[in-house]
């Protein structure tokens, strides 16, 4: 058995800094809001005296779709919200998205598989607008 795909990615040859507006751009066209960001860049070297290369998560969610998916199982707060990461890599700039059909498939609950599509799809139209931004 292979390894489950829990993120779907696209790499850039653009400004990180440039990247984390368009992904936010895209985010919001989407329906997504921003509710939680962390620089691991800026932790790992507060925490850690660690340098490593710029990375933000960008914790992002639908109100309405986290609320039909929350109404279909309670338990699945822990998997909330959409993580969408940001980082440089091999001198580019990667965005990856949760793959949330397969992280929602996982709970093995039917009434989510419509909400994780959608999900999936909106996160897909995401990583397509920041190609073309």
């Amino acid at each position: 058995m292979g390894t489950m795909q829990y993120s779907h990615a696209i790499d850039l040859d653009r400004d990180f800094d440039e990247v984390v507006a368009a992904t936010r751009q895209a985010l919001a066209g989407e329906g997504f809001g921003v509710l939680t960001e962390i620089d691991v860049q800026a932790t790992m070297k507060a925490k850690l005296d660690v340098d490593r290369e710029p990375y933000v998560i960008l914790g992002a969610c639908n109100p309405a779709l986290a609320h039909k998916a929350l109404s279909a199982e309670a338990e699945l707060g822990v998997l909330l919200p959409c993580n969408v990461v940001v980082y440089r890599v091999d001198g580019r700039t990667r965005v990856s998205s949760v793959a949330a059909s397969e992280m929602l498939g996982m709970v093995g609950n039917p009434a989510l598989e419509p909400i994780a599509a959608e999900v999936s799809d909106r996160l897909a139209r995401v990583l397509a607008a920041i190609e073309t931004a």
